[in-house]
């Protein structure tokens, strides 16, 4: 072997080490609180080795969830739904639960199989052909009740879907326990690559690459040549249509920065991970590409998917902008895809958009660096640029969810206020038909006979999160437009924060004062109700946006509180006004 080889062996060698220590580090850390979790798990676990028949009932549409996994069925006409989590604001709530949903008869059933996997979300999940079609599942994460402890787990499960019977596969050489990871079927083999473990004191994001052969059941890791990805969670993996690779895109990582605060990053390169060589022989390498076209801008928690045509489908997720030890997340519900023979981004024009021009206004460019300054309809835009909608929806309890939808455009300024002129009377109704998801990160996506499937998710309005149970349908074949199969009801979002104690309390004393000053409470309601500026007999909206605008901004400030932005009180404060504006009429 020459100087070359053996300088390479070295590397190989020295990563192993190092990654075998970053593990064992971990394992160190986390040993007791991952205990503690191990025997909550093992409780549920107790409760689930009870069931020892199939039990398949009917039933509603599953819980509001995200991080779960959507699979197309490799025979049926089905999708199965597995795991996810939910999060009310005061606890976190993990499941394992399996459905099937009858994509012809637009039903669900909920399949209780006797020893499931433990309960687990940013798991992965691939559907395989063989033996009358299986569900193979790998790793994921278990969260404490309090959301402070984590447990990672590094199983391997098999769904046999021609028995429905669940199969642990235990063998030596998996991956180290993780969740986010990405993995994909490549040829006969299950590549994993990435993802991250994290607890209460640290965490640590991978960037190794493992694969289990289908025919053996054995784990190998691979060592592939090159400059590969830095490591990270929650990217984009998609198998090359001809089975000699995958391609890898984005992805998030976090790192601790000065005085041990987290500053996290998001990744908008891509790598090609290539197989070459016979099977016995065969030898990987890394190596970076750069895609052509109109690139979607940098963005995590997006929901993938892959399409007819060897094109992968991204679609959503979300921007988070950190000031001053603040959060703040853009959501996105545009859809892009890549054609991976011909190395290219491209947005997802819909049909049916076409008509819904009027209330829209020039956002962000698509293109390379997703970044671009606002124009508004009567400045000059240039031609391809995206466009960007903003629409409240006001739930039960008054919180204003604002939806912020970006919808890639192809036309000029000048092209479009010209049909604007000549289609100003259908607008109104071209927007009543338009159906498409709100904004969303950390949804499940897959495709099934051309057409896109994406159920869940979430998005947040300040410090609430709401989880969504929707699911909808595209067909890519026609591209026209979205349709509801199931739809999202904001008005049932369940979420307690720091004050539903208190409110409780204050609510248990004013019921034990007497009905009396609950008629007087009920009376100063009415009387808040009444506060409001009445709308004037023939006033328009506008005309009562721009009459009302100040006590309406002054309201969202109120709500929204002094740490929002200006900009966005605006936009919140004109949304209750319009809300109340067509409640009154």
């Amino acid at each position: 072997m020459g100087k070359k080889g053996k300088k390479e062996q070295k590397k190989v060698k020295g990563a192993e080490k190092t990654a075998a220590k970053m593990d064992k580090k971990i394992s160190k850390r986390s040993k007791r609180e991952e205990e503690d979790l191990a025997a909550l798990i093992a409780e549920f676990q107790s409760l689930d080795a009870k069931k020892t028949t199939v039990v398949e009932t009917a039933c509603e549409p599953p819980s509001p969830r995200l991080n779960a996994s959507l699979s197309a069925h490799p025979d049926k006409d089905e999708l199965v739904l597995f795991g996810g989590e939910f999060f009310n604001g005061k606890k976190t709530y993990l499941y394992n639960d399996l459905f099937f949903y009858n994509i012809k008869k637009n039903t669900w059933v909920k399949s209780e199989i006797p020893n499931p996997p433990p309960r687990r979300c940013a798991h992965q999940a691939v559907v395989v052909p063989q033996g009358g079609g299986q569900l193979w599942v790998f790793g994921g994460e278990f969260a404490s009740p309090d959301g402070e402890q984590f447990y990672h787990y590094k199983d391997l499960w098999v769904l046999h879907l021609s028995t429905n019977t669940w199969e642990q596969i235990k063998v030596p050489g998996a991956p180290s326990g993780r969740s986010g990871h990405r993995m994909v079927l490549s040829k006969r083999q299950l590549l994993v690559f990435g993802g991250f473990h994290e607890s209460a004191r640290d965490f640590i994001y991978y960037n190794d690459v493992y694969a289990f052969s289908l025919d053996s059941f054995t784990w190998s890791r691979l060592s592939p040549s090159g400059t590969g990805p830095s490591p990270r969670s929650a990217c984009q993996m998609t198998s090359t249509p001809d089975g000699s690779g995958v391609i890898i895109y984005g992805g998030y990582s976090k790192a601790k920065a000065k005085k041990d605060v987290e500053k996290g990053t998001i990744h908008s390169d891509m790598f090609l991970l290539k197989r070459d060589g016979k099977e016995e022989q065969e030898k990987w390498s890394w190596s970076r590409i750069s895609p052509s076209g109109s690139k979607p801008n940098p963005r995590s928690g997006f929901s993938l998917a892959v399409g007819p045509t060897g094109r992968a489908l991204l679609f959503g997720g979300v921007c988070d902008e950190e000031e001053d030890e603040t959060l703040e997340g853009d959501f996105y519900n545009d859809l892009y895809l890549y054609d991976i023979n011909k190395n290219r981004w491209f947005p997802a024009q819909l049909k049916g958009c076409k008509s819904e021009k009027k209330k829209r206004r020039r956002g962000k460019k698509g293109g390379e660096e997703g970044e671009g300054s606002e124009v508004t309809r009567d400045e000059t835009a240039a031609p391809q640029g995206p466009v960007e909608v903003i629409r409240e929806v006001v739930t039960e309890d008054g919180t204003v969810m604002t939806i912020k939808e970006i919808i890639p455009g192809t036309k000029t300024e000048e092209e479009s206020e010209g049909e604007e002129e000549e289609e100003d009377e259908e607008d109104e109704a071209a927007s009543a038909i338009l159906v498409e998801p709100c904004a969303r990160s950390s949804a499940m996506a897959t495709v099934k006979h051309g057409k896109l499937y994406l159920y869940g998710g979430m998005f947040e309005v300040g410090d609430r999160q709401f989880t969504l149970n929707d699911l909808y349908c595209l067909d890519l074949h026609k591209m026209d437009q979205w349709e509801v199969l199931v739809e999202m009801d904001p008005k049932t979002q369940e979420w307690l924060d720091d004050c539903t104690d208190s409110e409780d309390d204050d609510e248990e004393d004013e019921e034990a004062k007497g009905g009396d000053e609950d008629e007087e409470s009920e009376e100063e309601s009415e009387d808040e109700d009444e506060e409001h500026p009445s709308v004037q007999p023939g006033e328009e909206l506008e005309d009562f946006q721009s009459r009302t605008e100040q006590y309406w901004v002054a309201l969202a400030r109120a709500n929204m509180g002094p740490e929002a932005k200006d900009k966005k009180v605006h936009k919140v404060g004109i949304a209750m006004a319009k809300v109340f504006f067509e409640d009154q009429r």
